[in-house]
């Protein structure tokens, strides 16, 4: 799921006039939940692109290239509008980048520890529990309550299975950077005009990783098919989605749409299957199921 989708303040890109009529007479082809699922295929798709290159390009280091091509395919069309911002505004910009970064930076090290299934369903988690805390329904006990359950059945207690503890904690603080995302995304979008808050915080989240991103790819992020797969995953990962998602919630109300957003974990162990060959135990599979019910019913519950 991309970040963005969550929040609905901070609006990806726009595209230009005529690509923005080619992209609307083809999405218009396709149903609102197709359009859904198809941003969400394409996330995952990129995930696991991303990690049949953590052989030869390090996770940081495809972190970069992602990060880094979102900011240029932004910048081509939109510029980030900071004059008349204060201080205050530009702080909270700047969280959203760092927030965009680490998250990301978080995601892709579990991405290297867990099969993407896995380590999607434990990052769900904290937009899961920003809209529990936020609704402060006592249904939503429940919900916390079948997530928790998801999460002990993935932990590899005393056995040797897919999960390493490593690998869910760094799941665990990509969800709570995913949770700060959503935060600072809406209160980016309240002081930053159109899509430019974005377009900053990616610039930020490129600033930030790009030293750590060197430092990991060295020599390896001057092959040009390197640099060209980086740039695929970028596309895979964030803009496509960004613009089939923009598409459908223009075609459909939010609470459906996040309905259908909360099948990503389910669809991230589908890619790891056919994918990546990432084969599931039964219980990992229950776990993930867990967390799409849980998700479903705090969306259903927040809407």
């Amino acid at each position: 799921m991309t970040a963005e989708s969550l929040s609905g303040a901070a609006e990806p890109y726009r595209a230009g006039p005529r690509a923005g009529r080619a992209l609307r007479a083809a999405s218009d082809a396709v149903p609102p939940p197709g359009l859904v699922l198809l941003a969400i295929l394409s996330v995952q798709v990129g995930a696991g692109l991303a990690k049949n290159l953590f052989t030869q390009v390090p996770p940081a280091a495809m972190v970069f290239l992602r990060i880094a091509t979102g900011a240029v395919m932004l910048l081509a069309v939109v510029r980030p509008k900071v004059r008349g911002l204060s201080r205050r505004d530009l702080g909270v910009g700047v969280a959203f980048g760092l927030s965009l970064g680490l998250m990301n930076l978080s995601f892709y090290e579990a991405l290297a520890r867990l099969p993407i299934g896995i380590a999607v369903s434990i990052e769900f988690l904290g937009p899961l529990t920003l809209a529990v805390v936020s609704s402060r329904r006592r249904l939503d006990l429940l919900w916390v309550a079948l997530a928790a359950a998801g999460v002990i059945l993935l932990a590899p207690w005393g056995e040797a299975g897919s999960a390493s503890w490593a690998g869910i904690a760094f799941a665990a603080l990509a969800g709570t950077f995913w949770a700060a995302y959503i935060v600072f995304s809406a209160a980016t979008g309240a002081r930053f005009p159109g899509a430019s808050g974005l377009t900053f915080a990616m610039i930020v989240a490129t600033v930030l990783t790009t030293p750590i991103g060197v430092a990991a790819g060295g020599d390896a992020l001057l092959r040009p098919e390197i640099l060209l797969l980086g740039a695929g995953v970028g596309l895979l990962s964030s803009v496509i989605p960004y613009s089939l998602e923009l598409e459908a919630l223009r075609r459909m109300p939010k609470r459906v749409f996040g309905i259908l957003m909360s099948l990503e974990p389910a669809v991230a162990a589908l890619v790891g299957l056919f994918v990546l060959h990432e084969v599931l135990q039964g219980r990992e599979w229950a776990a993930i199921g867990c967390v799409v019910v849980a998700s479903i019913g705090a969306t259903r519950a927040g809407g």
